[in-house]
């Protein structure tokens, strides 16, 4: 089943885009501002993601960055009432794949949703699989593979993972992790982050290529 994240303000339009994708087959995650459309992505495994653009909190254009800046591909349409050029162009810029401006059709937005989908191929298994070093993640399951050894990870180590896999090599500033997937950085989210890092390092430990480092005062960094 294909998962969507829906993140609109306005509750009529929010339940109706709900029931009628729902009735196409669709599951249907529906949050009604930016904030809480973030950590419901964090915290969760998306095929797609219909932003309105005008939203509270956190906008859909500041939703749909930060979405992208976390290394996510899935698909982003953007829902507004808004029909400038501009902002159309802003939203392609930002990494959107289409735009729908209000009113729209339900049988336009299933169309145009499964043509991306067609093209993003995300029904497939392998489109949630990431590998590195001798490790497989299936990011939908949270299943962490090599050889013989398996585990299944919880939404936040799996999160975590997939983030210090995804940018593999590269330095992760603790603060940036701490606000994708907690929602703010303090002393105490910080102690936690330091738990999930303990946790992951031991699951790692099969693969002694990989090394799970802590940069002291900057943040972690996963070597492969």
């Amino acid at each position: 089943m294909v998962r969507v994240l829906l993140v609109e303000d306005d509750e009529t339009l929010g339940f109706v885009v709900q029931d009628n994708l729902v009735q196409e087959g669709y599951a249907v995650d529906l949050q009604t501002d930016g904030k809480a459309g973030l950590q419901a992505f964090i915290a969760g495994t998306y095929d797609v993601c219909l932003l309105d653009v005008m939203l509270p909190e956190m906008d859909g254009f500041t939703l749909a960055e930060q979405i992208r800046s976390s290394g996510s591909q899935v698909p982003i349409i953007f829902l507004t009432a808004r029909s400038l050029k501009e902002d159309r162009i802003r939203g392609f810029k930002l990494g959107g794949d289409d735009y729908l401006t209000k009113p729209f059709s339900m049988e336009e937005l299933v169309l145009r949703m499964e043509a991306i989908l067609r093209r993003m191929e995300v029904r497939t298994p392998e489109s949630y699989l990431l590998h590195f070093g001798a490790y497989q993640l299936d990011t939908r399951n949270r299943r962490l593979s090599c050889g013989d050894f398996s585990i299944h990870l919880t939404a936040r180590e799996t999160d975590l993972l997939k983030m210090l896999a995804g940018r593999a090599n590269e330095i992760i500033p603790r603060d940036e992790i701490l606000v994708r997937l907690w929602g703010k950085s303090d002393y105490f989210l910080g102690r936690s982050l330091d738990v999930f890092v303990s946790r992951l390092r031991k699951y790692l430990s099969q693969d002694k290529t990989l090394r799970l480092v802590s940069v002291h005062g900057v943040g972690f960094r996963l070597e492969v």
